[in-house]
């Protein structure tokens, strides 16, 4: 009974020295969280999609917290609604921010773009990027196998299976760049919205010279600088045998689509344009109208001016 007893107020004893130290350690090495991290957590969508530029949503709070601004910080998936709220816990003023949205530059459809030879391996675009170029003859486009809708969470891509090629929904996409990173072309990128959502952009991405380009790809860009040249406010630049438009200098007028041979400049959600052929016809029209009327005071004096002599007569 001695022996055992004595184990035990042993055991007692070690316990309360070893929590008698935790308790002194706790204290002395206490990490201070502010609270309202936590606060701006509850706020957001817990999406962790990276689309801010942290790591997940709470490095994101964390981030909104310690900043003390929140200038150049935005939760894609939220968007303003969420940032006001978070504006509100801080005590700051909510940074004005544009919508943004995936847009997917490549136009090589089966059409514009025939296959010349068979993938059959793991349907992964990061493991057909690495093996060789693709089906295609164009080493730049879409692979085709659907690594950006896996990577979306909202299921805001989908592979269109007539063209080969994925189309984003608006309505669903959230701007996160998950598609964007999981790319390995880089085909996709995230854009301003625009007003109405309209915006005009190069649905391409080859950097080959014109004439193997348009070979590989009948709508792709050829680089001949002709969309540059109509464009009044610099917003587009040719390298490497590519045209690009800033969108932020870009005025959706539209020039640069009508001059482009390839037809690689697509503008999106634009009304359709008037025909030059009814605008050129009415004025024409009128113009004859308007003829006979403006001669026929001349035939009549044309008419008086030889009898005049007789009455004198």
């Amino acid at each position: 009974m001695n022996v055992i007893l004595i184990a035990v107020i042993s055991l007692g004893v070690i316990a309360l020295v070893l929590a008698a130290i935790l308790y002194v350690a706790s204290k002395k090495f206490a990490v201070y969280e502010d609270p309202r991290i936590a606060q701006v957590a509850a706020v957001l969508p817990q999406a962790n999609c990276g689309g801010c530029g942290y790591p997940g949503c709470s490095g994101f709070a964390d981030a909104c917290v310690k900043a003390g601004s929140l200038e150049g910080k935005l939760c894609p998936v939220g968007g303003q609604p969420v940032m006001a709220k978070v504006a509100d816990i801080l005590g700051l003023a909510a940074a004005a921010s544009e919508p943004m949205v995936a847009v997917v530059r490549c136009n090589g459809t089966c059409q514009n773009r025939p296959r010349i030879n068979q993938y059959d391996s793991a349907k992964s675009c990061a493991i057909a990027a690495s093996l060789y170029g693709g089906e295609t003859g164009c080493s730049y486009g879409c692979l085709g196998c659907g690594d950006c809708v896996s990577a979306c969470q909202f299921g805001a891509i989908r592979m269109n299976p007539e063209t080969g090629l994925p189309e984003v929904d608006e309505a669903k996409c959230t701007a996160c760049g998950a598609c964007a990173k999981a790319c390995p072309r880089n085909i996709i990128e995230i854009r301003p919205q625009g007003k109405k959502s309209r915006r005009v952009y190069v649905q391409c991405v080859n950097k080959d010279k014109g004439a193997v380009a348009r070979k590989a790809c009948t709508a792709a860009c050829i680089g001949c600088g002709k969309c540059v040249k109509v464009c009044a406010f610099e917003a587009i630049t040719l390298e490497n045998n590519l045209a690009y438009i800033d969108p932020n200098k870009c005025k959706s007028c539209r020039k640069c689509e009508e001059v482009c041979p390839q037809n690689a400049i697509i503008a999106l959600n634009f009304p359709p344009r008037k025909p030059k052929t009814e605008e050129g016809a009415a004025p024409a029209a009128a113009s004859k109208t308007a003829a006979p009327k403006a001669e026929a005071p001349k035939a009549e004096a044309s008419k008086q001016t030889p009898e005049a002599p007789k009455a004198e007569a």
